[in-house]
């Protein structure tokens, strides 16, 4: 999988009009309920987003195929199984996770070793 860490403090919040002017969100998600956002802690400060979850952004390295059964699952297990909440977001190339901020290098080390145990057959 080769998870991998991306810096900073992530958070989700939504907006009922457009992306505001300033703002560059790393997720969007359009809802009949609003635009969802995905985005630096600081530019949603900025912009005066509320939000009320934190979150580390960690990216599965490994190109997963979008008809692809049994990963997202696998990753879900493994952190459930430690208490921990897991926001999948598929990429075209990548699986993106977004876990409570300060569990994130916690969800990282958890993650190395189901790899680790998936490439001797393990999990």
């Amino acid at each position: 999988m080769r998870p991998e860490r991306n810096p900073g403090r992530y958070v989700f919040t939504t907006v009922a009009g457009g992306i505001p002017p300033g703002v560059t969100p790393a997720v969007t998600v359009t809802e009949p309920e609003g635009l969802t956002l995905v985005l630096r802690q600081e530019d949603a400060e900025a912009a005066g987003l509320r939000y009320d979850y934190v979150a580390g952004w960690l990216v599965l390295r490994v190109h997963s195929a979008l008809d692809a059964v049994g990963l997202t699952a696998a990753v879900a297990r493994e952190l459930a199984g430690a208490g921990m909440s897991c926001n999948v977001v598929a990429g075209f190339h990548h699986d993106h996770l977004f876990v409570p901020y300060e569990a994130t290098d916690r969800a990282l080390e958890l993650l190395e070793g189901l790899s680790r145990r998936s490439a001797v057959g393990v999990a």
